[in-house]
């Protein structure tokens, strides 16, 4: 059985994937169609699916930015947007109780509330491949909409710890408060002695199940909660990036156990596909009103509305609030099932909005810039390039290199644009000339044509996406000066060459540089 169940998610997934869905859209149709087969549910999927859970938890601390949780931008919007949408959804649930003499409604408040509060959330996993596709992690906006999203699910979490009425006494909490301080140096040297291979996978899982689930369950408080916070304590070592992504896999591999559990706990009927539809429709909503908070806290109407996009659907974490709900006996399997289907259906609707957000942006400006506050937020102003003649964008290795060699060509005239603010502030320290902007904004590159006088620009971002549609946007805006960039591979020169824009191959040249390195390496040795 166990066999033929991972054939089905791996049929489903590929198929789902590469109608550009992501795959757990797949495992969730695949739970569905095992189920509809009339095959046994494999022993063990339920624990292999919990573990799932606890290491998204895990991964999930590993990666809190306590201080940049602490923007008010961030945790106000968080806060207000899943407030205002649970009050929405339960009372369109109530209404619903009202007019559809359906057994499917007949909800309790705490069921509806539950409802309400599991559709609030938007979906971490979608959100960041969605970002990652289009380079965008690092961008301000980037870092908005993850940090909404971490912040739902820490409440999330919280729901997690108390739904089971298992409050901590006492002596627990100050178990805890007691341990942590003195535990956080014995891991640090576990980890340091765990070096970089099997050990640190292994670190990680002893650190989530074992000494984050185990022992909060054993001091009376949820086991979920333990391996957050013991990801939280963690996420300050230099090794808890590299963790995080030694844990991906295997963690991405548990939650297939996850979707897959959810889609065998039993078939829709037209009442429960009808539901789910019904609330898909209703995501316009749930995105206006991100966008209606965000921008009240001085963003730009491009900022507010490309983290709205981000966040236009439903979560995989409100599919796991929706089976606690049932596992608590608030809610029938029925709403498991409906919540599962309109997650995977608000991803399709979802998709092509977040792929197009430049477009609705540029189509509706004005719509969007009536929302706009006349202050904006000091990290969101449009920026200035002065009197630069020489523009790179992208300060890497790459970038940071080509900004010293041109710097001696037009002294004070170059400026350095990287949307990573951390690695705007490393270069500043290193005496460059570098201001934090994203290339891919329309309106830095119109602003760029306002101002006009610029020599040069060099596309030195790491994704090429972003330096196509930087090239892109300098022809669209005429502006007259030499452009260049950088690519990896043969068909990535032939999409620059197809904007006109020279380039240089990392891999191809930078051998050839080599060569020329080493005959000079032995010139220099044969005349000495």
């Amino acid at each position: 059985m166990l066999i033929t169940l991972v054939g089905f998610a791996f049929f489903f997934g590929i198929l789902l994937s590469r109608l550009g869905l992501p795959p757990m859209v797949g495992f969730l149709v695949a739970g569905f169609a095992y189920n509809l087969a009339g095959f046994e549910t494999p022993s063990g999927l339920q624990l292999v699916a919990d573990m799932g859970v606890t290491l998204l938890l895990f991964t999930i601390g590993l990666k809190l930015d306590l201080k940049g949780l602490a923007k008010t931008e961030i945790w106000g919007t968080s806060l207000a947007h899943i407030v205002v949408s649970t009050v929405f959804f339960t009372s369109v649930i109530w209404v619903a109780q009202q007019l559809i003499p359906l057994p499917l409604f007949d909800l309790s408040l705490m069921a509806m509330v539950v409802l309400g509060f599991a559709l609030s959330f938007s979906s971490t996993v979608f959100a960041v491949k969605v970002l990652e596709d289009k380079g965008d992690m690092s961008t301000f906006y980037g870092k908005v909409a993850i940090g909404i999203l971490v912040m739902q699910d820490v409440f999330a979490v919280v729901f997690l710890a108390v739904s089971e009425g298992k409050y901590p006494t006492v002596w627990a909490l100050l178990v805890l408060l007691l341990l942590l301080p003195l535990v956080r140096k014995l891991i640090y040297k576990l980890l340091d002695s765990a070096g970089h291979g099997e050990l640190l996978v292994l670190s990680g899982l002893f650190f989530a199940l074992g000494a984050g689930f185990e022992f909060f369950k054993a001091v009376g408080l949820k086991g979920d909660l333990g391996a957050l916070i013991l990801g939280v304590v963690i996420a300050n070592h230099p090794k808890a990036s590299e963790l995080a992504k030694s844990l991906f896999s295997f963690k991405e591999l548990m939650l297939v156990g996850f979707f897959l559990s959810v889609g065998m706990q039993g078939l829709p009927d037209v009442p429960m596909l009808l539901t789910a539809l019904f609330l898909c429709l209703l995501l316009p909503f749930k995105t206006f009103l991100y966008y209606a908070i965000v921008v009240r806290f001085g963003l730009r109407s491009r900022t507010s509305l490309f983290t709205s996009l981000s966040l236009a659907n439903y979560s995989e974490f409100g599919l796991i609030v929706a089976a606690l709900g049932v596992a608590q006996g608030w809610l029938s399997v029925d709403w498991l099932i409906i919540v599962a289907i309109a997650v995977s259906v608000s991803f399709a609707f979802a998709s092509p909005f977040s792929m197009g957000s430049e477009g609705a942006y540029q189509r509706f400006k004005l719509f969007w810039d009536r929302f706009q506050k006349a202050t904006l937020h000091a990290k969101d102003q449009m920026l200035d390039t002065g009197d630069a003649k020489v523009l790179i964008i992208g300060m890497g290795r790459v970038g940071s290199g080509a900004y010293d060699e041109l710097e001696t060509v037009w002294p004070g005239q170059v400026l350095g644009i990287e949307h990573n603010a951390a690695k705007a502030d490393f270069e500043r320290a290193a005496g460059r000339n570098v201001k934090v902007g994203d290339a891919t904004d329309t309106d830095f590159w119109n602003t760029i044509k306002a101002s006009n006088g610029k020599e040069l620009i060099v596309l030195a971002m790491p994704s090429h996406h972003s330096n196509v549609y930087a090239a892109q946007q300098i022809r669209k805006a005429g502006l007259d000066c030499q452009v260049v960039a950088i690519a990896k591979f043969g068909e990535e020169v032939g999409e620059l060459d197809e904007l006109n824009v020279p380039s240089f191959n990392m891999y191809s040249e930078a051998g050839l540089g080599l060569a020329r390195h080493a005959l000079d390496a032995m010139s220099i040795k044969k005349s000495a």
